[in-house]
């Protein structure tokens, strides 16, 4: 009678062998009554199991890393000094950080897989790390009140200090949240719907600008979201200018203590904002020139502006005044454009003194190099806004105006 011999059994666990290299398979009774198979994997450098639910699958991944790993160490075996110095460079690197070698190499392919290149990776690891960067949460209308605070402190102008103060106290109560809360996708939106001109809106965006900025250095937000909103390119307006009779009304009717303001910008070109911070002192008539110091200028930088023989005969009656050249505000300062335009009846032209000052100029000399040193510009913007617009005929007479004996809205050192 023939022997019972018993079926063979698979032995568990199962082996996978490439070369050198062994896998092994697990098999063990899940809680549904099923078979699963579990693979020890250590490639990380650290040992994870991989989970499969049936045989066949178990050991097609057993044999794929079986394979891999005997790869590795056929590259192991055969490392040229350099490479093994450059793997143990690159070991002792990660050590600080606990982290294997392997382990960083496969999070690194799985990090280029997302941003496809390592210069968007770091990019990628920047704008996180600025993104969760500890910042002070301070909402926008404390934020906006520290910068007017500062902007004070460093002697902004009244002018400039009034224009933010309207412009971001709105944008505070539109927004009563932390500052750095805000997103470009909601300024946006708030821009837009403000439904403004060209040159308003960018106004608003130029002061809003300067809040992210200072939020930003102040520690109260992260970055600055106004950079990514739209930009828009301001209306143009057509360049004014006044012509020789009109400016003689207006000489004529101006107030004694506004007519210097007109002096200066018609017959020397200084900006509105430049003649409001001049002090008599500034104006060296004996030497011929203006000294429009840095803190003074728009353009933060000082410049010499020669004093003509007309402007210096304007000027004369008022040598020996001290003090400010207007010291009676800006709006004051505005109103006393109005009344004297309305005195001379004639309309007051926007920034029409010094279009008319770098107009006639320019048809004077012909040399917009020179002229943009006097308006403390560039000869690009003077050439291009000035050039032509009157004759040299009209230039010898604008700056041939001088003031008639019997003119009588003058009030001198002694008056």
């Amino acid at each position: 009678m023939k022997k019972y011999e018993a079926p063979k059994r698979t032995p568990w666990p199962r082996l996978i062998k490439i070369g050198r290299t062994t896998v092994k398979i697990y098999r063990r009774k899940m809680p549904s009554g099923n078979w699963g198979y579990r693979i020890p994997n250590y490639s990380s450098g650290k040992r994870r199991f991989d989970c499969h639910p049936d045989e066949a699958g178990a050991i097609e991944a057993a044999t794929r890393l079986a394979r891999k790993l005997s790869e590795r160490q056929h590259v192991a075996a055969n490392m040229t000094n350099s490479e093994a110095a450059g793997y143990a460079a690159a070991v002792q690197s990660l050590e600080p950080h606990s982290v294997p070698l392997t382990a960083a190499a496969d999070t690194l392919v799985q990090c280029l897989q997302t941003t496809g290149t390592l210069a968007k990776l770091i990019e990628a690891t920047a704008f996180w790390a600025a993104r969760n960067r500890v910042v002070t949460r301070g909402g926008v209308g404390e934020v906006v009140e520290k910068l007017l605070a500062f902007k004070n402190g460093i002697s902004a102008s009244e002018r400039y200090l009034k224009d933010l103060r309207l412009r971001l106290g709105r944008f505070a109560a539109d927004f009563p949240l932390h500052i750095c809360d805000v997103t470009t996708p909601e300024i946006q939106d708030w821009l837009d719907c403000l439904g403004l001109s060209n040159c308003s809106y960018g106004n608003y965006r130029r002061a809003l600008h300067v809040l992210f900025e200072f939020a930003v250095a102040r520690g109260f937000a992260v970055d600055n979201p106004v950079k990514a909103t739209q930009a828009v390119k301001a209306d143009k307006f057509a360049i004014q200018i006044f012509t020789p009779t009109e400016m003689r009304k207006l000489l004529a009717d101006a107030s004694a203590e506004f007519l210097p303001c007109i002096v200066l910008g018609a017959f020397a070109g200084l900006r509105s904002a430049e003649i409001k911070r001049l002090t008599w002192d500034d104006i060296r008539l004996a030497d011929r020139h203006i000294v429009v110091g840095k803190e003074k200028a728009k353009t933060a930088s000082r410049r010499i502006v020669p004093i003509w023989e007309n402007c210096a005969a304007w000027l004369a009656p008022y040598a020996g005044h001290a003090g400010a050249v207007w010291g009676r505000g800006y709006s004051r300062f505005y109103d006393e454009q109005k009344r004297a335009a309305k005195e001379a009846g004639i309309d007051w032209k926007r920034n029409g003194l010094r279009h008319s000052y770098a107009s006639y100029r320019f048809a004077q000399t012909m040399d917009a190099g020179r002229v943009a040193g006097e308006l403390g510009n560039s000869a690009v913007v003077v050439h291009r806004h000035y050039r032509e617009l009157v004759t040299p005929k009209a230039g010898e007479e604008w700056f041939a105006m001088k003031p008639s004996p019997e003119v009588s809205n003058i009030i001198s050192a002694a008056g």
